[in-house]
């Protein structure tokens, strides 16, 4: 079912960020003083509390990135550790590939997955999927301002590429139409070839979009979104095993309990602060691709 309704594109700025992929753990709460390099977060849970391996790419600013030192930071590592608090356990990150973060939920070598991963029917039927926590809709980038870009059915007749896997590889798949699709397996190496020249438009989330212009301003860019909150593909979830009922429901348990509180509304501004600024003198009517 198509629906329609108003937005407004953003025309930000947008620069490079590094990425680079491994299946090691790269950082634990930490129980001690934080020093110069190591990992600030320190968890009030006694040593004695259990540990969950969290498989996350580290490659998906504001989501899921590392600083300068190697430590997991974003939305969703500081969601996971909020949640681990609330319901008192503690989390080891293992960075993984996109497709690597399924694969290893779903053998049980790690035992959930957070990384800016939407809510997809086929997921939830081969999954254990949490409830939402984050809204996380779809947009377009491109560079190019004679494009006009304002809606799905404008990428008719252009080169696109979105990110492996991603519910954008199926929504440009339904709208069709397109000259050339690709898909890449990373954030950074849609950018790269937008930038390049070797596509016309990019498809990924509005958050991963607008957290990038706001910290690299090296290039002008038009940022469309098309999703609607009403729309299940533009909610967040985490990830885990089928049939793993004892740890979605303790998810589940805190999730509900930290939406009370306000506490992934706090995350929420720590990473994105302001950043709904359209700029363009007018609206435009985005047709949503279910």
């Amino acid at each position: 079912m198509k629906q329609l309704y108003r937005i407004l594109p953003v025309v930000l700025s947008v620069g490079v960020f590094g990425c680079s992929n491994s299946s090691t753990p790269e950082s634990t709460a930490a129980e001690n003083p934080p020093a110069e390099g190591q990992e600030e977060f320190v968890s009030s849970l006694p040593d004695s509390a259990p540990v969950l391996k969290v498989a996350t790419t580290g490659t998906m600013p504001p989501f899921s990135f590392q600083d300068d030192y190697g430590n997991m930071q974003g939305i969703d590592i500081d969601s996971i550790r909020a949640l681990g608090e609330e319901e008192g356990f503690k989390v080891e990150f293992y960075k993984e590939t996109w497709q690597n973060m399924f694969d290893t939920v779903e053998s049980g070598s790690r035992d959930l997955a957070i990384s800016g991963i939407s809510y997809k029917d086929e997921r939830d039927a081969k999954y254990g999927l949490s409830q939402p926590y984050f809204f996380n809709p779809a947009a377009i980038m491109y560079a190019k301002p004679e494009l006009n870009i304002n809606s799905l059915d404008d990428l008719q007749g252009k080169n696109i590429s979105a990110m492996e896997g991603s519910k954008q590889v199926d929504q440009a798949q339904q709208m069709g139409k397109y000259n050339n699709f690709s898909t890449r397996t990373t954030a950074f190496l849609l950018y790269e070839d937008l930038m390049q020249g070797k596509v016309d438009a990019i498809l990924h989330d509005l958050p991963i979009l607008q957290y990038t212009a706001k910290n690299h301003p090296e290039q002008k860019v038009t940022i469309v979104p098309y999703e609607g909150q009403d729309n299940p593909s533009a909610q967040q979830v985490i990830l885990m095993a089928k049939g793993n009922t004892e740890l979605i429901n303790k998810i589940n348990d805190g999730i509900t309990k930290l939406k009370a509180e306000g506490k992934f509304k706090e995350i929420e501004a720590r990473w994105l602060g302001e950043t709904t600024s359209p700029t363009a003198s007018a609206s435009a009517t985005t047709e949503q691709a279910n």
